[in-house]
């Protein structure tokens, strides 16, 4: 049974996101909104927003605005795991889903991002949606069975393998350096997933299946036509996975679902798109190299939350395995933009 705690967290995570992100920053937050579904020239049917110049008040912003998107993506999985005590999978996957394509296609229709369906029939971007149906089913199986910190702990790896997968499939360099860093995060993975011992359960496999996922998605997305706006990606994505659970459906019977729930559902996703919002506004605003390390930021939105709704407490193993995928994470993506640097120099020379 859920307790009364999760049951009201719809509410002050409702008023959180009026009081600290509509009210305050509302013109830079829909200006953001409305820039999500730009494509890679920064350019709408009759819609364009400038790129800001980077300095440090934009990587202050930038940074605030990873947090938000962290905090966001952490209160939305909190929000699912509440309501998976008295309703299926498929069914949690279809209200929030329609909840979600209301909001993408308002916003896609808004700024002209909608596009010819056939572009859904390239082979990178059928590759990209089966990665993220894949991921999604995996990560949300497992959250709903596992305490939330270690699920997002395993998906901590994911920069480690995407870094991987780049130089196995795009031939992209990797020097012995990251490829140590990466081998060090895969045992802090380890550590966490427990094989072989008490607290190993299958959902810990669950979440390596998810990270594959999505690898396959990160990976696909760079070979997807540049001319296709985020925004009908995202769109797209949405609606095959409300597909998908009304496919799984037919073998999940579901359960009625009172007001409170589809409100519950309803404010998971507009933390969903909060967070996607957060993340284009924070590459924008700020440099890669600064706001990047604030996405490891959502471990801790993890662990509080799972202690406050859930009661759930990390073991010593658990913490140290998180912390060795954390620093592999930041030592490769400080490799990658010191070996991005020296290269720029060269070029200059």
């Amino acid at each position: 049974m859920v307790n009364g705690t999760a049951k009201c967290l719809s509410k002050p995570v409702v008023s959180l996101l009026l009081v600290n992100v509509f009210l305050p920053g509302m013109s830079n937050f829909w200006q953001n909104l409305f820039t999500f579904g730009m494509n890679c020239q920064g350019i709408y049917k009759g819609f364009r927003m400038p790129i800001q110049k980077i300095d440090a008040a934009g990587n202050l912003r930038g940074s605030m605005f990873m947090l938000l998107a962290m905090a966001s993506f952490a209160i939305g999985d909190t929000i699912m795991k509440t309501v998976s005590d008295t309703l299926p999978l498929s069914q949690i996957l279809v209200i929030r889903g329609c909840f979600a394509i209301v909001c993408f296609f308002l916003i896609a229709l808004y700024v002209g991002a909608l596009r010819h369906p056939r572009v859904i029939f390239a082979p990178a971007f059928m590759l990209r949606l089966i990665g993220e149906v894949v991921a999604s089913l995996f990560f949300l199986t497992a959250l709903f069975n596992m305490p939330i910190a270690n699920a997002s702990a395993i998906m901590q790896a994911l920069p480690l393998t995407v870094s991987l997968g780049a130089a196995y499939f795009f031939g992209e360099a990797i020097g012995w350096r990251r490829i140590l860093a990466i081998t060090v995060g895969l045992f802090g993975v380890l550590l966490i997933v427990k094989p072989g011992y008490e607290g190993f359960t299958i959902y810990s496999v669950y979440c390596l299946i998810a990270v594959l996922g999505t690898t396959l998605r990160d990976l696909a997305t760079r070979k997807v036509d540049k001319s296709i706006p985020s925004i009908y990606v995202s769109l797209i994505t949405v609606v095959v996975i409300v597909l998908m659970g009304l496919l799984m459906s037919l073998f999940q019977p579901w359960a009625p679902a009172n007001a409170e729930e589809v409100l519950t559902l309803g404010a998971a996703s507009i933390f969903l798109m909060t967070g996607f919002i957060g993340i284009v506004s924070a590459m924008r605003v700020g440099e890669v190299a600064v706001v990047t390390p604030f996405r490891y930021t959502v471990l801790i939105f993890a662990v509080i939350l799972g202690y406050l709704v859930f009661k759930e407490i990390p073991d010593i193993v658990t913490i140290i395995g998180s912390c060795i995928v954390v620093a592999s994470g930041l030592y490769t993506l400080y490799r990658e933009n010191f070996i991005a640097r020296r290269k720029r120099k060269a070029e200059r020379t």
